[in-house]
């Protein structure tokens, strides 16, 4: 059955304006992107679909155009769309960043800045924040970029990037595209050394962050060595 031929309250884009966008399903939300669907599928019958092969909402960002041409009724405009969209997301979540009074005061505060940043990516990238006393962005830079289960980090770029920022403090962060956030013994001797590193020239490594899909560890909050 078509979606317009719905009860006008069960339609997802009429509850989506009378109820907002959290009241609706990840089925519903990308029936809405997809508008139509195919003779005999409803658009929200290919959205359930589409999560089924590609493994969830969460995966969308990471699907390859071969792999988007596979499911019946998807072709290159509407994996245009998606990464226009996917792009904004980014960017919004980010945007606050840019502005140089914007505070990294708290744990939640670090973890939303590092998602919008990294936290969509399927690579693993090592993001640097550099912050003033007072814990305002003075600037933010991903550093370093590998690949899906690694990224080779020089606490020496850091110490570089943090003195040219003229920071008193820096937070750092990377993603675990494989959506497990135990740090490894590599994780481990990395924060050591960033740690003392920055140490040496007076700037505070205030946290090490670990991010996946859905998962998180902060070096600081678990009080982990040297923290």
């Amino acid at each position: 059955m078509s979606i317009q031929e719905w009860p006008q309250h069960e339609r997802p884009r009429e509850r989506l304006i009378q109820r907002g966008a959290g009241t609706l399903s990840d089925a519903e939300l990308l029936a809405i992107f997809l508008r139509t669907g195919l003779p005999g599928k409803s658009a929200v019958d290919l959205a359930r679909e589409i999560i089924q092969t590609f493994g969830g909402l969460q995966n969308l960002n990471r699907v390859h155009l071969k792999d988007w041409l596979k499911v019946k009724g998807l072709g290159e405009a509407k994996y245009a769309q998606l990464q226009a969209c996917l792009e904004m997301a980014r960017r919004c979540l980010s945007g606050e960043l840019n502005d140089p009074q914007q505070l990294v005061n708290s744990p939640e505060r670090f973890e939303q800045f590092a998602r919008a940043h990294i936290g969509l990516s399927g690579v693993e990238q090592f993001l640097v924040i550099a912050l003033d006393s007072q814990l305002k962005v003075i600037q933010h830079r991903v550093l370093f970029s590998g690949t899906v289960n690694k990224t080779a980090v020089f606490p020496r770029e850091v110490l570089k990037f943090a003195l040219d920022c003229q920071a008193s403090r820096v937070m750092v962060a990377h993603n675990h595209p494989s959506d497990c956030c135990t740090p490894s013994a590599a994780d481990d001797k990395l924060t050591r050394d960033l740690f003392a590193a920055l140490r040496l020239v007076d700037i505070e490594l205030t946290d090490h962050l670990i991010v996946g899909k859905s998962c998180l560890f902060s070096y600081r909050e678990a009080l982990r060595n040297p923290f």
